[in-house]
C-alpha cells in the first residue's frame, strides 16, 4: 500500500513506524513542512501506560525515549508561599528529542521522510492509497475537506503561553501567584537536563489587567519572571522557540464528526485535542497511530479498516475529552478556589477536579502532607514503577534518568 502522512509530528511518525512494522511492504512517505527538529513547545509528559504500549509496539524506539526521559516523583502545588503535595510519578521528554528519536527510527525502517515540503497541490497525493492527515489542531488538510470531517472547534476563555525555563524542576510543579490584578499560575516539568517546560495561564480579566495585551514579548516575559521570581528561584523564562517568540493563545478544543473520508484519515490533534492540563495530547496521538496501524493490519479492505479505527477511536476518546473539558473549565474558575482555600485544600480541589470524591478522601489527602507518609507513598510508587519496568523488560540502563546517566558517565 502506498501511504502518505501529512505532518511529521508524533502522530504521523509513529503511525508510519507502526504500520511499517506490521507490513514491511508498505511504501510510506512522511511529509513535513518544517525542517528536522523544528517543533512548537518544549516538552511532553507521559505515564507508565504509554511507556508500556511503546515497549510492546516497538521496543527500540521505546528504549530510546525512556533513556532520554526525566522521571519526576510527586506533584508540588505552590500557592504563594504555601506548598502542598500530590503523590504519583510520571515521565517527561523534550519534544524535539522525541521527534528526533521517531525520525531516526522511521529512517531505519525505510520510511521516506521529507522535510521542508509543504503540500500545496492535492495532485501530489493522487497516487496514494491512503493519506494520513497528522498536521495538527489547525490542520489545513482537514479544512480542505471540512464538509466531510465535520470539524467543530470550541475556544477556551483563559489565555496561556508555552514557555521554557532554565530552572530544571525535580517534580511536576504548579505555582499559583496572587497579583493585584488576580491570580496567575504556571505548571512546569523537566524537558531535558537543562530546560523545563513552563506553561503560564490566567483568566482573560487578569491578563488584560496585567497589561499583557499591550506589552511587547520581551517586556511580557520580564513581567512573568518578576511575578514568578519565588517559584523560579530567580531563573529566567525562555520565549524563543523555532526562532520565534512564544505567543499568548486560547486553547482550541477540536472534535470531528468523522475521522475518515474515502482514503483520507485523521490522527492526533487533527482529529481531536485535549486540554494541556490533562497532559495527554502526545499520548493520545501515539495511541491513534497504533490503533490505525493495527486496524489496517487486521482488515484486508482499507475502507473497513478506517471505519473500524473511527468507531473504536472515537468511542475510546469520548470520556477522555469529557475529562479534558472538565479540567479546562475548572482552571477557568480556579480563582474562586484559590481565594477560599489554603494550599492543602486547594491541592485537593485540583486533584479531584474531574469527579466527585467520597468524604473520606479529604482527610486522607491531608494525611499525605505528613513527610513520613509522603515518603512511604513515594516508596510504594517506586515499587510500582519498578514492577512495571520489569514487566515490559526494561533494562537498568533504560530506567536511568538523563541526570543519572550523566553521573554514571553513560
Amino acid at each position: 500500500m502506498r501511504i502518505v502522512c501529512i505532518g511529521g509530528g508524533p502522530a504521523g511518525l509513529y503511525f508510519a513506524i507502526s504500520a511499517k512494522l506490521r507490513d514491511a511492504s508498505h511504501d510510506i512517505t512522511v511529509i513535513e513542512r518544517d525542517p528536522p527538529g523544528a517543533t512548537y513547545g518544549w516538552g511532553v509528559v507521559y505515564w507508565d501506560n504509554l511507556l508500556s504500549m511503546l515497549f510492546h509496539n516497538d521496543p527500540p524506539s521505546a528504549r530510546a525515549v525512556r533513556a532520554q526521559s526525566a522521571l519526576w516523583q510527586d506533584q508540588v502545588i505552590l500557592r504563594n508561599e504555601q506548598a502542598a503535595y500530590l503523590s504519583g510519578y510520571g515521565f517527561s521528554v523534550g519534544r524535539a528529542t522525541l521527534l528526533e528519536i521517531l525520525g531516526q527510527r522511521a529512517t531505519e525502517l525505510g520510511i521516506d521522510t521529507q522535510y521542508r515540503h509543504d503540500v500545496e497541490d492535492p495532485s501530489e497525493l493522487a497516487d496514494a492509497d491512503l493519506v494520513v492527515i497528522s498536521d495538527g489542531a489547525n490542520s489545513r488538510m482537514r479544512q480542505r475537506h471540512s464538509e466531510h470531517f465535520g470539524p467543530h472547534v470550541d475556544v477556551g476563555s483563559n489565555p496561556y503561553i508555552w514557555l521554557g525555563t532554565d530552572k530544571v524542576f525535580d517534580n511536576f510543579t504548579f505555582a499559583f501567584e496572587q497579583t493585584p490584578a488576580g491570580w496567575i499560575w504556571f505548571h512546569a516539568y523537566p524537558s531535558s537536563a537543562e530546560i523545563s517546560t513552563c506553561i503560564v495561564e490566567c483568566t482573560q480579566q487578569t491578563w488584560q489587567a496585567l497589561g499583557f495585551d499591550s506589552l511587547s514579548n520581551e517586556d511580557g516575559v520580564q513581567l512573568l519572571e518578576k511575578i514568578f521570581e519565588r517559584p523560579l528561584e530567580g531563573h529566567t523564562l525562555i520565549s524563543q522557540s523555532r526562532g520565534e517568540p512564544a505567543r499568548w493563545l486560547h486553547f482550541t478544543h477540536v472534535t470531528n464528526k468523522s475521522w475518515y473520508h474515502d482514503n483520507l484519515v485523521l490522527v492526533g490533534d487533527a482529529a481531536h485535542t485535549t486540554h494541556f492540563t490533562l497532559g495527554s495530547g502526545t499520548r493520545l496521538a501515539m495511541i491513534d497511530a497504533v490503533m490505525l496501524a493495527h486496524s489496517l493490519y487486521e482488515h484486508d479492505e482499507p475502507s473497513t479498516a478506517l471505519a473500524d479505527y473511527d468507531r473504536r477511536g472515537r468511542a475510546a476518546l469520548r470520556p477522555i475529552q469529557a475529562a479534558a473539558h472538565t479540567s479546562m473549565a475548572w482552571f477557568e474558575q480556579a480563582d474562586r478556589h484559590l481565594d477560599r482555600e489554603d494550599a492543602v485544600g486547594f491541592a485537593y480541589s485540583l486533584a479531584s477536579r474531574q469527579s466527585a470524591q467520597p468524604p473520606w478522601r479529604l482527610p486522607m489527602h491531608r494525611a499525605t502532607q505528613i513527610p513520613a507518609v509522603r515518603t512511604a507513598l513515594r516508596g510504594l510508587s517506586t515499587a510500582r514503577r519498578r514492577y512495571s519496568a520489569f514487566r515490559r523488560k526494561e533494562s537498568a540502563a533504560d530506567s536511568l534518568t538523563k541526570s543519572q546517566r550523566i553521573a554514571h558517565g553513560s
